[in-house]
């Protein structure tokens, strides 16, 4: 069945469901289960989908697991042991789902435990991990927490809680999740020397700050634009320091271009510098989705000595082209009043890109009162500047 397969992998699996009796020989619910899979992987996971004879699990593990974007930047987080030339010892992943954090991950250590309820995922686990390079690793069909009660002394631990309520909804709230990392803080942190904790993007991150002991970095990861997970990092020791709570923070966004990464600290965004402005620059700054999730927006406008649009409109100008800033960056054409004439002229556009950022109309709003289609090469903002003259921004990108 394999080499069929393989030959029908790029076909669409709805039609192949449909041909299921041309086919009498073939596990057809079991054949689209690979072949979506495989469908999945090429995008998300390239190395999976490359590798020959990978076994792909149902569509919610794959919908819920990293991307390999994403698990290679958690694994470019764990240090490699210098002095000894050699991996670290020993890591575990808690909620090992599909597996590919603790493929990326694993391979920097010199074992790796995979822990995970689910029994089909275990056997795909003890299946692929050999076919992705790892050599000395265990599996563990089991519940984490009871785990963790007996595990050794660990490098690191990482645990992505379930974020699915007992009805299939999604949560938030790190006390919602299964299981509860702030019930378990202190046995995580007696457990290893590093403890990863993967969280929603929607997640408030202060509330991670409040409610976790022992947090050292929390890195807010967002790929092409699109916010995708936090990641918080805590060990021990800090959880025995008496200052403040003040954490690295490190905005991370991933394009085809590279990683770009703005860090901060909460006591950095308090003292920094930030200038509101009513005029608008020849330059507009739009920050990248993991920027808007942490909020160093007072940090960026000193940093790259920008002016703010206004407190609530988390836009930025300057009359300097900022090459290097970690967002969108556009070239401002005209900045138009609210108006009946501003309709008038807009509407000749006939197609445009349209924000809303801190006004009183949605993008939808304005896109019919606009009589705007989606696309193009002009982007409108719709925003507030300091003196809360409402207006509206015409740009296009700057290169």
């Amino acid at each position: 069945m394999e080499k069929w397969i393989e030959e029908h992998r790029h076909d669409d699996v709805n039609e192949l469901a449909l041909r299921a009796a041309h086919y009498p020989e073939v596990d057809m619910r079991e054949a689209i289960v690979q072949i979506r899979g495989w469908q999945i992987a090429e995008k998300k996971l390239p190395m999976w989908a490359e590798t020959q004879g990978i076994r792909f699990p149902d569509h919610l593990p794959l919908e819920q697991c990293s991307s390999q974007l994403t698990a290679e930047y958690k694994a470019s987080l764990v240090g490699v042991n210098e002095n000894e030339n050699q991996n670290l010892h020993s890591m575990t992943d808690l909620t090992g789902g599909f597996g590919v954090d603790a493929v990326m991950m694993g391979r920097r250590f010199q074992h790796l435990t995979y822990v995970e309820q689910r029994e089909d995922l275990c056997e795909l686990a003890r299946h692929n991990f050999p076919l992705l390079g790892l050599k000395d690793f265990e599996v563990i069909h089991g519940d984490c927490v009871e785990t963790l009660k007996h595990l050794p002394h660990q490098n690191l631990l990482l645990i992505d809680p379930a974020r699915r309520d007992a009805n299939g909804r999604k949560t938030v709230a790190i006390s919602d999740c299964t299981p509860d990392v702030c019930a378990l803080n202190q046995q995580l942190l007696a457990a290893a020397d590093v403890v990863m904790i993967k969280l929603s993007p929607m997640l408030d991150i202060a509330s991670a700050e409040r409610q976790l002991e022992g947090v050292t970095q929390i890195h807010v990861v967002s790929v092409s634009g699109e916010c995708k997970e936090v990641l918080v990092l805590m060990n021990e020791n800090e959880n025995e320091n008496e200052k403040e709570k003040n954490p690295l923070i490190v905005c991370v966004d991933i394009t085809r271009e590279g990683i770009r990464e703005f860090r901060f600290t909460r006591e950095d965004e308090q003292k920094a510098q930030c200038t509101y402005t009513t005029e608008v620059g020849a330059y507009l700054y739009e920050p990248n989705a993991s920027l808007m999730k942490a909020c160093p927006f007072r940090s960026l406008a000193q940093h790259y000595q920008i002016e703010k649009l206004h407190p609530n409109s988390h836009l930025y100008t300057s009359n300097k082209w900022i090459e290097d800033f970690p967002g969108r960056q556009f070239k401002v054409e005209e900045v138009l009043p609210i108006n009946k004439q501003t309709v008038k002229q807009i509407s000749q556009l006939r197609r445009a890109n349209v924000s809303a950022r801190n006004f009183p109309a949605t993008v939808a709003e304005l896109r019919k009162r606009f009589h705007l289609a989606d696309g193009g090469d002009i982007y409108l903002f719709a925003t507030t500047l300091a003196d809360e003259r409402k207006v509206v921004i015409v740009a296009s990108r700057a290169m």
